[in-house]
């Protein structure tokens, strides 16, 4: 049975995962959307599914579920990555969160203005934020590909980046791509979530708490005509990031119930006959359960099903676009042209400059381990739009043709991103410093002692932040 297992559970913890799956859902989507059987897939996502009692009740086709309903968990997740990297993360200093936040808005401003430039008068103009988001879970999976040839410092740059610009394009979406008001649906809302943040003061630690009163607030967002994602950003800010017992104390009390738990032995080592024993293992869990935070243990829980199911089930959803015989003048139409050029262009040249600027005006530096050709090549990789590109373009459009022009651009600028930021990457060297420290380590293990004071920079305790990578998008890293 391990023979059998295991490869899923290999395959589940490397950190191009996601990646992988996102893409298989994409060929899966593409292929069965021009098939003979392309009529069965159009058919599938406009199916109406109604839920709810009596006269209360919503009813949506599979695609708006899947929009409106599973990606409020996509957007949960994001809000908890946010505040996390707030909190204890990349972004919780300034000196250490300027390069990435600069970078970001850089990578948001000029794509967007490229955009705009190209589709300026035009039907397609009401789309200038779809080139601006980059999607972290492809770009994760490309630099994973490299393996040690990507620096930790890298990917740590990269998350930041991919982070602040979720941030951008959850605020885009909040002020621009939201439809008309009903505000005594919002007031509930607002209700809901009073409700939670009340919750966090007094300390409740219950996650299905804040579920419930998620759910709420959820179902209040989707009714107002506020998008109804933007509750789950909100609801992942009222989860709280405290634990309910101090490290000292819970060691405390862990060494006193596991020396109960060892004493009890005597009286038979069976947990299911020996009472003593399973009273010591549940104190141990209470422990246990008030040490973790609940924003720690409800982006433990739902990572994996954001990134193996929600979001593969999203692409199938909406990348299968019907290529026909028109493709040459979709990818020529302006929507296609600025969605190209934004994620193609814009995003490399607003992250690369403006990273640029930040370190030239002394309000950061690169982080030791990378140089600007490192720098670059995530500029690329910042142009895979992908999924919230995807999601922006249903918000902004009705039209089908120009939710097929961007669609397609899309999918061929994240290509061409991925492609030549990997290739940059790949030859990208080290810097003169790393690649010496790096030699020097390896003579150190090759005449068997270390030289204590030529540690890699990169491996030194107090140079590691904390938290590197979000969890949910890098699932190489769930405990």
């Amino acid at each position: 049975m391990e023979r059998i297992v295991r490869p899923f559970q290999d395959f589940a913890h490397k950190q191009s995962s996601g990646g992988i799956l996102l893409i298989a859902a994409t060929a899966v989507a593409l292929v069965w959307a021009n098939s003979p059987l392309g009529e069965s897939y159009a058919g599938l996502w406009h199916t109406k599914l109604t839920v709810g009692v009596g006269d209360f009740s919503v009813s949506k086709d599979l695609t708006h579920w899947i929009n409106d309903g599973l990606m409020a968990v996509f957007f949960l997740v994001v809000g908890l990555e946010i505040k996390r990297e707030v909190l204890v993360g990349e972004l919780s200093s300034v000196r250490s969160a300027a390069l990435p936040v600069v970078a970001a808005v850089g990578g948001a401003v000029v794509p967007a203005l490229i955009y705009v430039a190209i589709n300026a008068g035009t039907e397609g103009a009401a789309g200038w934020g779809i080139p601006m988001a980059t999607d972290i879970a492809f770009a994760l999976g490309v630099l994973a590909l490299l393996g040690e040839r990507a620096p930790m410092a890298l990917k740590v740059f990269l998350t930041a980046l991919a982070i602040v610009d979720d941030i951008v394009a959850v605020l885009v979406i909040a002020f621009f791509y939201t439809s008309e008001i009903s505000w005594g649906a919002l007031g509930v809302g607002a209700v809901f979530l009073v409700a939670l943040v009340v919750a966090n003061l007094i300390g409740v630690g219950r996650t299905l708490v804040y579920a419930l009163l998620g759910m709420g607030l959820w179902l209040c967002f989707l009714l107002s005509g506020i998008h109804a994602t933007i509750a789950g950003i909100l609801l992942a800010f009222t989860v709280p990031a405290s634990s309910f017992i101090n490290p000292g104390a819970f060691l405390e009390r862990g060494r006193y119930v596991l020396d109960r738990f060892e004493k009890a032995g005597e009286k038979g080592e069976h947990v299911l006959t020996n009472d003593e024993r399973q009273a010591a293992l549940q104190a141990l869990n209470r422990a246990t359960y008030k040490l973790e935070p609940p924003l720690h243990e409800l982006e433990h829980t739902l990572h994996p099903w954001v990134v193996f199911a929600i979001m593969p089930l999203f692409a199938l959803a909406n990348a299968g676009v019907p290529l026909g015989g028109g493709i040459a003048d979709a990818l020529a139409s302006p929507v296609a042209l600025g969605v190209m050029a934004g994620l193609v262009v814009g995003k490399q040249l607003g992250v690369t400059l403006f990273a640029w600027l930040a370190v030239k005006s002394g309000l950061s530096e690169l982080p030791v381990g990378i140089g600007w050709r490192h720098v670059y090549g995530a500029s690329w990789l910042a142009g895979i739009g992908f999924t919230m590109s995807l999601f922006i373009t249903d918000l902004a459009f009705s039209d089908g043709a120009l939710v097929d022009a961007a669609k397609l651009g899309i999918l061929v600028a994240s290509l061409i991103a991925g492609i030549v930021g990997w290739a940059i990457l790949r030859r990208a060297s080290p810097p003169p410093a790393l690649a010496e420290a790096r030699r020097r380590e390896a003579a150190s293990r090759h005449d068997g002692y270390p030289f204590t004071d030529t540690a890699r920079p990169s491996s030194r305790p107090d140079s590691q932040p904390r938290n590197l990578i979000p969890k949910s998008l890098a699932p190489s890293l769930s405990r």
